[in-house]
This record gives C-alpha cells, structure tokens and sequence, in this order.
C-alpha cells in the first residue's frame, strides 16, 4: 500500500520537544468480530463464555480432510458493513492462505484476504470538539478468521489452548494514516463502534475481544515525510488506544531528539504502567506466502446483491444526526448524544413523538440518561418506559406541573412506576395558577420582610429568597414565572 498525505498540518495538534515541533501520524487495523451464530467456515457455534474448547468443530481444529464451507450471513454483514462505511463494494474477491506457525493456529495457516479483499476504499466523519470536523479515510476492509486463544496462567509449566475463537469470522477494517492525534484515534474508534453497532454487524463489546485495535503510531516533522511506524497490537478499549499513542509518541519523539533512529517493530500496551514494550522486530517476521486458498473459490455476487442490502440499511448515525437537527431544532451536542447508540436514539423519538422535542431531549439527556449512568444500568434495565417519561413532559409542557415537581414526579416514576397524570391527580401535585392564591401568599411574604422588600429595589439578586420563600409557603406548587412576575410588580423591581 502506497501512503498518501491527505491532511495539511494543524499546529493545533502539533507535539512540543525539545528541539521543535513534532506531528503524530497514526494510521489503524480494527479487528471487528462478525455478528453471526456460526462461524466463518464452519457451523460451530460464536457464543462467548462458552467451557473451553466447547465451540470447536472438526474444521476448525483442522482435522485431515476438513474443507471450509463459506457463511453466507458473514458475507451478507461485511457487506452491510461496506455500504455503512460508504465504501466501494468489490463484486469479486479472493480468500487467501495467511502461512504462518503459532500454537493456537490449528491450520497452520490463516483463512484471510490480501490482494482482492471484499471491501474497498470508504470514510469516517468525525465531529470533534470545537466543530471540527475530520475525515478518515478507510483503505480496505477484508474477511479472515480468528486464531485461538493460548492459556499460560493455568499451569506452572503448560500451556493450553482453547480453540473456542478458532474460525470464528473478523473484519479487518484498515484506516489510512490520516490521523493526527489521540483525541482523533479515540474519536475514530468511537463512530466506528457506533456505525457497526447501528448496523448489528459487530457487537462491538471490546472487554470481551469482539473488537480490538491494531494502532500504527509514527512521528515526523510537521508536513514531513512520513517515518518509521510501529504497531500497537491488540489494544482492546478505547481510552487505552489514547494513552498508548501519548506514551509511544513521547517514546519515539525522545529517541529522534537524541539521535537515534526508530526500529519498525510490533509493540504491547501495559495499562498498568501506561506504556508500550516491544513485542517483536518487524524485521524478523517471517513472509506470510500469501496465496490463493484451493478450498475456496473467488467469491462472487451480483449488483443487485448488494443494492438489496443497501435497501435495507438503518439510518446510520449522521444521517439521524443531521435529522435531529434539522427536523427537530436540537443542538449538535444533544444530537451527538442521543445517536450515540441506536437504542437511545430510538427511546428519545418515541418519547418526542408529537411532543416538545428540546424539552423531550432535555428530560431524556439530563434526568433519564444521567439516572441510568448513576445507577450502572443500560436502557434495556430501565424501569420507566419511553410512554411514562413522555406522559411527565406533557404534564410539565401544559403547565399541570412546575419543574421542581417534575423532579420529584420522575422519582416517583423511577421507583414505584405508574401512569404520571394519575399519581399527580392523586397525590395533590398538581401545579398553582390560581393567581390569587399565589398573590396571598406573595403579599404575606412582603410584608413580613419590609426591609428586604426594600433592599430588593437596590439589589436584585434578593428576589430569588423571596421567591424561595413563596414556593416553600405553596409546597413548590405555585407557577415559578407567576410568582416571579408578580414580586417584581409588588416590590417594584423593572
């Protein structure tokens, strides 16, 4: 692959030395496990947590004359992966034998793709913090199944393999170094999760290796040639992807302002001490014999295949993003929030559905969202339903309700459930707009403090105690805006 410069250099992101400027080019090889219930080329099953070696068939341990047998639906989901990436889809692509010995390698050899892989060139947009938007570029994004796995804590002088993982299918999907920072790979990482999580063709449930990063880091002059690179291996959560590029471009920075050269070489991230180590040189790998697999023919679909599949996509997160702007008056930052999982998205327009939908957002961003967060939960655990929090905004967007009642009407929502007209009839919390009863109490208020009635014309800022002290006096049921009004004409506030 022939490295291409595409990003003008952004002193913004630039590294500062000792003797100079530095710019970090990063470039990434995400191992994205494929949502399918068997195997790449086998029909054992892909369930995790699975006793060791309960998932194996005799084609995956590679037992004499085992033949692989293509899946469909792995196929069908690299290409829905294709079509979310806004890739070129190839019609015809070529399964090769990856030649190279390791214990958890049964074969011998990996089932992958080198010349002619399934997906071609395609692009992530990311919005960044301060409305900068970044565009990577994605080179490829290719089929191969998965090693297993080798166990060297279970025994003082064994080790075991467990096969589990063996065949199971991966897309490769492969970046071009167009990235410039750890905020930017991070960000990279995010909407790729996202975009595979919309599409359901990866779960993307990286503490449980369904998803895992190769990061590729080298540093040069600002605008410079590119330099040497090494590759991260395996970081398998995204706040480690940041720290491990921070370490290893202080690294390789260090070694150039000394004057040494960087050893293109495969390293490891220790989260513990937040640093990488190498691994091995990439000069001792062996060559890899790529060649066509005998077992297998050239894949081969049809345009209607493809446009089929198309058809049928979700609406992918910028597309719902720009919806939710357009359509419904959000910010980009709430936007941002809510088309973070397609669950959440979905939740937020079933509880906008005819409603408020900057109040609807705001309920669900700050009270809903900000619960579940608290309390360790994910949507699917949530106790109050899109219907309940919906029926509290209509309470609060009528006025039935203040917002300081809405507060506690949603605890009350949270932890016993009910329907939200119901329990505020039936426990009094019904709102006061009676302006002449809220205007008894104002006048009560007044004039049992002249003094700071007085103070308030010289200083403002005391209406807020007096209107403290209304609601106290009405139990938080009197209209914050009528109560307010009515001090300032009282008082003689302008």
């Amino acid at each position: 692959m022939t490295l291409v410069d595409t990003r003008t250099p952004d002193p913004k992101k630039f590294i500062k030395g000792a003797t100079g400027d530095w710019e970090i080019v990063i470039g990434m090889e995400v191992h994205a496990q494929v949502t399918s219930n068997a195997k790449l080329f086998s029909g054992a099953s892909t369930a995790f947590g699975k006793d060791p070696n309960a998932n194996v068939s005799l084609v995956d341990a590679a037992m004499p004359g085992m033949l692989p047998v293509i899946n469909e639906e792995c196929v069908r989901q690299a290409i829905r992966t294709g079509l979310g990436l806004k890739a070129q889809i190839n019609l015809k692509s070529v399964f090769d034998r990856k030649n190279y010995f390791y214990p958890d390698l049964p074969q011998g050899y990996q089932i992958s793709q080198f010349k002619q892989p399934i997906v071609g060139e395609g692009e992530i947009l990311l919005d960044m913090p301060g409305g900068e938007q970044v565009t990577v570029g994605v080179e490829r994004l290719h089929l191969e199944q998965d090693a297993g796995k080798s166990l060297h804590d279970q025994h003082p002088t064994m080790s075991f393999v467990d096969l589990n993982r063996s065949g199971v299918a991966l897309m490769e999907i492969v970046s071009k170094p167009d990235i410039r920072s750890a905020d930017e790979a991070k960000a990279y990482l995010t909407k790729l999760r996202i975009i595979l999580r919309y599409l359901g063709t990866c779960d993307g449930n990286m503490d449980q290796g369904s998803m895992r990063a190769d990061v590729n880091v080298s540093v040069r002059a600002p605008g410079g040639a590119f330099g040497t690179r090494c590759e991260i291996k395996n970081v398998n959560s995204i706040r480690f992807v940041g720290q491990a590029i921070e370490y290893e471009a202080r690294r390789q920075i260090g070694i150039l302002e000394d004057g040494g050269t960087i050893d293109q070489e495969t390293r490891l991230f220790d989260p513990v001490k937040g640093e990488t180590r190498s691994m091995r040189s990439k000069e001792e790998a062996h060559d890899y014999r790529y060649f066509p697999d005998p077992d297998l023919l050239p894949l081969e679909f049809e345009q209607a295949y493809v446009d089929g599949l198309a058809h049928d996509l979700p609406e992918l997160p910028d597309d719902k993003k720009a919806r939710f702007i357009n359509d419904y008056g959000l910010s980009a930052y709430d936007a941002d929030i809510l088309v973070a999982e397609r669950a959440s998205a979905d939740f937020f327009e079933e509880v906008a559905k005819g409603r408020d939908a900057k109040l609807s957002a705001n309920w669900v961003i700050n009270e809903f969202f900000g619960r579940l967060n608290k309390e360790g939960h994910d949507l699917s655990e949530s106790p109050l339903t899109a219907a309940q929090l919906g029926g509290l905004v209509d309470l609060v967007k009528d006025g039935t309700i203040s917002g300081k009642i809405a507060k506690e009407l949603f605890e009350i929502l949270w932890t016993e459930g009910g329907d939200p007209a119901e329990i505020v009839e039936a426990r009094g919390m019904r709102q006061v707009t009676d302006l002449g009863a809220i205007e008894a109490e104002v006048d009560k208020i007044i004039a049992a403090n002249p003094e700071k009635a007085a103070q308030a014309v010289e200083k403002p800022g005391l209406l807020g105690w007096f209107v403290g002290q209304v609601m106290k006096a009405t139990g938080g049921k009197a209209n914050p805006k009528a109560v307010n009004d009515l001090l300032r004409a009282k008082i003689g506030i302008e």
